[in-house]
């Protein structure tokens, strides 16, 4: 997954995806929280295509008419910047101390005041950044010390594009290992913390670790555990705790290997199709549903358009809404008049139609054979007590 300038977007597309996103609307760009969500859900071509092309899908949903409670609240922003900001103060001696009490080498020596290196990382465009980032992991890997890259800029290949992403820091060790920091304003207390919180800041952690390894700077290699540091308790003190992201990274690369190239999805799209918020709501309901999406109850806490989505999906009575483990389970019922024709006996197998066979016992379709003897049970239970 190393990058490769060759693997650019062609103009072609460049422009192609502009058009989509509207001529005078600027391109949103993807941040780790969106791609950890597109990693997770790699069927969706929707969520591919719209991020791929900077769409503003908080706008797009609202042009909709399904607009989502969606995002950080103005004092939640606020309250984490100050924290952030805290963490990293004195030239990020508390951050640095953390990092090394947390995820250094037993045998490594504290950095001393004064001697963490904390380069300018500062560069004209997100390309700039992302260079000047990759020449001072290159210098501080060869030094051997302690660097602390305050917002670095980092870039990661996503179907067939690529997107810059900015953790919150990444430590240098002596050693050569880089350790991904996170910093989050939701509170560890008593050495524990939310573990839906912890899990989506370990997916974004895992993002930025794929975009690291990508560099592939000799001598340097990413750490498999991340540093999040968080309040303490109910004040503003940091406390920290190193948190494993081999599993995520596995998964995360494997899901975005997933994802259909972007050329490939806008290829498949009617003309005229746009996703300009300031075109008429027909219009757009249009070439939103050109698009195939892959609804589930998950994308409500991680999408803007997941209310639309499921709106859509309820009305064509799609088993999505039930959620992905259900509709594993379901096999090739898709739908939800489907699922209640098999409990009530009325859909056959096709593999096996022979008269010794009950319609009410097929032999090809376990899913339908377990909904009939549900239905079955539940029949017997509500007569057992009366009930009809």
């Amino acid at each position: 997954m190393s990058y490769n300038p060759d693997s650019q977007p062609t103009t072609a597309l460049r422009r192609r995806l502009a058009e989509l996103r509207g001529a005078d609307v600027a391109p949103r760009p993807m941040d780790a929280r969106a791609l950890a969500a597109l990693a997770a859900n790699p069927g969706c071509r929707r969520r591919a295509l719209l991020d791929g092309a900077g769409v503003d899908k908080g706008a797009l949903a609202q042009a909709l008419g399904s607009p989502a409670p969606f995002g950080q609240s103005q004092f939640a922003f606020v309250r984490g910047h100050a924290f952030e900001a805290r963490v990293k103060g004195d030239g990020g001696a508390e951050l640095m101390r953390l990092v090394h009490s947390r995820t250094a080498a037993a045998d490594t020596p504290a950095p001393e005041p004064g001697e963490v290196s904390v380069p300018d990382l500062s560069a004209p465009g997100p390309e700039g950044r992302a260079e000047r980032t990759r020449q001072a992991l290159e210098r501080a890997t060869a030094d051997g010390g302690w660097t602390l890259l305050d917002h670095p800029m980092v870039r990661l290949e996503v179907a067939g594009s690529h997107v810059h992403l900015e953790p919150d820091a990444v430590a240098v060790h002596p050693d050569g290992r880089w350790t991904v920091v996170e910093i989050k304003s939701f509170p560890i207390l008593d050495g524990s913390a939310d573990p839906a919180k912890v899990g989506a800041a370990a997916r974004q952690a895992a993002v930025y670790a794929l975009a690291l390894e990508a560099l592939g700077t000799p001598g340097g290699r990413v750490d498999d555990r991340a540093l999040l540091v968080c309040p303490k308790d109910f004040s503003n003190l940091p406390t920290a705790e190193a948190v494993d992201l081999r599993r995520q990274i596995a998964t995360t690369r494997r899901q975005l290997a997933r994802l259909t190239r972007l050329d490939e999805i806008a290829a498949e799209l009617p003309e005229g199709a746009t996703f300009d918020p300031a075109r008429p709501p027909a219009e757009l309901a249009g070439s939103v549903e050109s698009v195939p999406a892959a609804y589930a109850p998950q994308c409500l806490s991680t999408c803007e358009l997941a209310f639309h989505c499921r709106d859509r999906a309820r009305s064509e009575g799609s088993v999505e809404v039930l959620g992905r483990e259900v509709r594993g389970e379901l096999g090739g019922l898709t739908t939800v008049e489907a699922v209640l024709a098999a409990a009530r006996g009325e859909a056959r197998d096709t593999a096996d139609r022979s008269p010794e066979n009950s319609p009410q016992e097929p032999t090809g379709d376990p899913a339908a054979a377990a909904l009939r003897r549900a239905a079955r049970l539940r029949a017997e239970a509500l007569a057992a007590v009366g009930r009809p």
